[in-house]
């Protein structure tokens, strides 16, 4: 059977941080009957994140910052521990994240391995991210990271024992560093 739809109003609610838009439709049910829906679908652009590991010292790099979404939804402090990642803006996903690793852990990466593409919330945000993996080592270290403008990243390297702990007892709570760590143990990379 062919997917059907039908778009019967876009409606653009907000465009000041990213774009908010309000769609009614009809969709096509299996049966052949159309139903109507309305939803809002924020559209922030796609991404790309990165997992830095060390197989030599079996460690990970992560970075730690504040982010509201999580403070508004009882993050006490607001700071999430994570993986590296960013928007592609009008970069590739291998550009976008060899820029994100420069410019926030301070890492110069040489070969990036692209691991899958995953929508993250598919319920409501549009976003495409691109999971990446690269092997560091301390002469990679280009500059101490931090980010850029306004952001304000703390850089951790940690022991993968210890990072695989912290998701466990909730330390670490981001969904695309915790799909990253498990794949260092699902491919072998890292020892937890």
């Amino acid at each position: 059977m062919a997917f059907m739809i039908k778009i019967i109003e876009n409606k653009l609610l907000s465009d000041h941080w990213f774009v908010l838009r309000r769609f009614v439709f009809e969709l096509q049910r299996k049966d052949g009957t159309p139903v109507r829906q309305m939803r809002e679908v924020y559209d922030r652009g796609n991404g790309a994140v990165i997992l830095l590991y060390n197989r030599a010292k079996n460690s990970v790099v992560l970075i730690r910052q504040f982010r509201m979404p999580t403070y508004v939804n009882g993050n006490a402090t607001g700071m999430l521990l994570e993986a590296c990642a960013g928007l592609l803006d009008d970069d590739s996903p291998e550009e976008c994240i060899r820029r994100e690793a420069i410019e926030e852990t301070g890492y110069a990466v040489r070969t990036v391995e692209k691991l899958f593409s995953a929508y993250m919330s598919p319920g409501g945000v549009t976003e495409i991210l691109h999971f990446f993996a690269a092997e560091y080592d301390d002469a990679q270290r280009d500059n101490s990271g931090g980010g850029i403008d306004d952001e304000d990243i703390e850089v951790l390297e940690l022991p993968y024992p210890e990072a695989m702990a912290m998701v466990q007892d909730g330390r670490i709570q981001d969904g695309k560093t915790i799909m990253l760590l498990q794949q260092a143990h699902i491919r072998g990379w890292l020892k937890a």
